[in-house]
């Protein structure tokens, strides 16, 4: 419905209430011709009349009465769904869809979000768990995690914690194999390739402004990052990993870091990003100051 048929619809409304043209007028600050060319309008326009006239009252005809009873129940719901958007826009409320890389997901926020079900116990989550790049505003998703720099230029995004690369390994394997003390001692090791590194099967260290690249060589590649860190823990070889993913095995001593004096390329982020803050919903605005809190010291810093 356009603004001329809701102008031709209110018209006819206020004369069915209050009798006349004049008194309709009155009510919607109108003259009482303009409500009377209104109505003849709507009439026009649906082919049929909607009121019975005379010189001292007007009275539905049964396509009016109809037409009347029809059009309360639909501004009535009007009103009802404009009730529920402020509602939203107030309280968070309703359901709120995200987006959470696989690993990181589950070891970071998974166990944390029944915390947040149990502050806004107006809002129920739907957790979609995936490594493949999600379009939030083409899929529908309110928020997401991410684990990479901002490509996305319609995305809102906030840094929550910055992460980093390191090499570590089992005691295990480093005990009966050669000393690491420079980046070329990778060469005489067994490493854990992980295939989606973009530079794989090279690693890129530095120190004091220099970089050196060593193509590393091992007995097992894959594309999982779990699966990566569950062979180093066996000892097959020395494992190229984020801080987060690594750190509870390196506080209780089952990974231990190597070559750390040299620092490994690949320093990211963790954002969480959502389509837009203008109008944004109360739930999603929710969501965001929570895991800013969660994330503001860096978990797996204390882990470590």
């Amino acid at each position: 419905m356009d603004s001329v048929e809701a102008d031709q619809t209110a018209a006819f409304l206020a004369v069915v209430e209050f009798g006349s043209f004049s008194a309709a007028g009155r009510k919607l600050g109108r003259d009482g011709s303009v409500v009377s060319r209104r109505v003849a309008a709507l009439e026009a326009r649906l082919g049929i009349r909607l009121l019975e006239r005379s010189t001292r009252r007007m009275a539905p005809t049964e396509a009016g009465v109809r037409f009347r009873d029809r059009m309360r129940d639909a501004m009535e719901m009007v009103r009802a769904a404009e009730d529920e958007a402020r509602a939203m826009a107030a309280s968070p409320t309703g359901l709120l869809r995200l987006t959470l890389p696989v690993t990181f997901g589950r070891m970071w926020i998974a166990s944390r979000l029944p915390e947040f079900l149990a502050r806004y116990p107006a809002v129920r989550v739907e957790a979609l768990y995936t490594d493949r790049y999600t379009d939030l505003i083409a899929e529908g998703f309110d928020a997401g995690i991410r684990l990479d720099e901002m490509k996305d230029s319609r995305l809102i995004g906030r840094r929550l914690a910055m992460t980093r690369r390191l090499l570590c390994a089992a005691p295990s394997y480093l005990d009966r194999r050669p000393a690491l003390r420079e980046p070329d001692d990778l060469l005489r090791h067994d490493c854990v390739g992980f295939t989606r590194l973009v530079t794989y099967p090279v690693w890129h260290l530095n120190r004091d402004g220099k970089t050196r690249t060593v193509r590393i060589t091992g007995r097992l590649e894959t594309d999982d990052a779990e699966a990566g860190v569950q062979a180093a823990l066996a000892g097959v070889g020395i494992l190229m990993a984020a801080d987060w993913q690594v750190a509870r095995e390196l506080a209780d001593g089952r990974l231990v870091p190597v070559l750390t004096d040299w620092a490994v390329s690949g320093e990211s982020g963790v954002s969480v990003v959502r389509p837009s803050i203008q109008h944004e919903p109360a739930k999603t605005r929710a969501f965001v100051e929570w895991i800013v809190g969660v994330f503001a010291n860096r978990p797996w810093q204390e882990a470590i």
